[in-house]
């Protein structure tokens, strides 16, 4: 007859407390996958906008309208390829909900303010327009978790784009 052979009791208690340990250090990498992913979303509005902005500023260039801003007499816009042109401020989009709406064919919930996204929209973005900057949040995000467009303010100035890079915000 052959002796059966098993895990002792400490045995399984230390596989046991190692793997305690092992879940205490990983879980928080894990825990916070909607922060990754929203901060993923946002990089991925981010890069949708300067794309529509090189194409804009190429086709205002093209059309020499690079260095007119938009409260000119006659407003430059460009075709870019959608049933309404867009009005260009120094041949780049302007901070409007319109405009970004036209160029990127996303639609947008409006929000309370600059700091406060809650809106009672169903589009998958919420923005908020102030003077000359536009800040978007991915609908549900918290406030902290948003993309700060702001459009150019002269001839020789280029729109920034701020971006909540920090999972922890989001």
């Amino acid at each position: 007859m052959q002796k059966q052979q098993g895990f002792t009791l400490i045995e399984l208690v230390v596989v046991i407390i190692i793997l305690g340990i092992l879940a205490v250090t990983a879980a928080p990498k894990f825990i916070n996958l909607q922060g990754d992913a929203r901060v993923s979303a946002l990089a991925g509005m981010k890069s949708a906008l300067q794309g529509a902005n090189t194409l804009v500023y190429s086709k205002a260039a093209l059309a020499g309208q690079e260095k007119v801003a938009k409260d000119a007499t006659t407003p430059p816009s460009v075709d870019i390829g959608t049933s309404t042109p867009a009005v260009t401020h120094y041949g780049y989009l302007q901070a409007l909900q319109a405009e970004l709406e036209n160029a990127m064919e996303v639609k947008f919930n409006v929000g309370t303010s600059a700091t406060d996204p809650t809106t009672t929209g169903t589009e998958d973005w919420t923005i908020f327009i102030g003077s000359g900057v536009a800040t978007i949040w991915q609908n549900g995000a918290p406030a902290a978790c948003k993309l700060t467009y702001t459009e150019a303010t002269s001839a020789t100035s280029i729109p920034t784009y701020v971006v909540e890079s920090e999972p922890d915000n989001c």
